[in-house]
């Protein structure tokens, strides 16, 4: 379902569209769920290539912060890129139109409205990261999908509770790696009893589960999943999270965190495999 707030927007454009005859509808753009810190969303990446076939000469949004809230890029496709293709930019409820605006307007208003709300997206960024670094000291659960061999119990998303399937797979595992199979020979076994792999499991119980991690059509067990599973703490019952972290609130991509700097609170949730184990299978490994 479209979101109260695109449809909030198409309502105010639409009006302003009625009030300016001379201006014909060629085509609507929304990128419903996107963040407007990222300029490679689908819809405004075709707005860009509209621009460059010369269809489109003028682009209309509701504010500036509807457009892009990263002020270098909001400022260098709104003053350079645009006037280079000839497109008017206007933004209704800021009240700025490239067409009219004078130089002050340009030069000065325009880039502080758009450092503005750069700085509104930096400030919620670190309001969610100390919220969630509050929640991983808590022992609360804050991924967006639980590991394999567990779930998120019915009455707190936060908190895990083990998947009687999966967690018997799991403890097959560490049972067969204390038994002295390799991690491929361990993959080899599960691929030939027909079990599902963690991301075909999830994928069957209607998750939307994407990964990283590249994968053919159909994942099967591989000796990389087997050994994720074998060196992951949290199946003894210690919740281990704040692995990885975003670079910044501008570039989604995630690096690995020293494991001194990892976040581990023990007894949060019910444990698939005893610590002895589990430190066996370390020291086997």
């Amino acid at each position: 379902a479209e979101s109260n707030s695109i449809h909030n927007q198409r309502e105010l454009l639409l009006e302003y569209l009625k009030k300016h005859p001379e201006m014909e509808l060629y085509k609507e753009y929304k990128d419903d769920g996107y963040t407007g810190t990222n300029f490679d969303r689908p819809e405004f990446q075709r707005m860009l290539e509209s621009i460059r076939r010369g269809q489109v000469n003028c682009v209309l949004v509701k504010d500036l912060s509807r457009f892009g809230r990263d002020y270098i890029e909001a400022g260098r496709l709104i003053q350079k890129a645009f006037p280079a293709y000839h497109v008017r930019f206007i933004a209704v409820t800021d009240n700025f139109d490239s067409l009219t605006a004078d130089y002050n307007t340009r030069s000065l208003v325009l880039p502080v409205k758009n450092f503005i709300n750069d700085s509104y997206c930096r400030d919620i960024s670190c309001k969610v990261k100390s919220h969630q670094k509050i929640k991983r000291e808590q022992g609360k659960f804050i991924g967006a999908f639980a590991m394999y061999g567990y779930c998120k119990t019915a009455e707190d998303k936060n908190k895990l509770c083990p998947d009687g399937y999966a967690a018997d797979i799991v403890r097959k595992i560490f049972s067969w790696k204390l038994e002295g199979m390799s991690a491929l020979a361990i993959a080899q076994k599960l691929n030939g009893l027909g079990v599902l792999s963690p991301m075909e499991y999830k994928k069957a119980h209607g998750e939307k589960f994407s990964t990283g991690f590249y994968t053919n059509a159909s994942a099967k067990w591989s000796a990389v999943a087997v050994k994720r599973i074998l060196t992951n703490e949290i199946y003894t019952g210690t919740m281990v999270q704040g692995k990885k972290e975003q670079v910044n609130y501008k570039v989604k991509k995630m690096v690995e965190k020293p494991k001194e700097e990892w976040v581990r609170v023990e007894g949060t949730h019910k444990a698939i495999v005893p610590k002895e184990d589990f430190e066996l299978v370390q020291a086997l490994l």
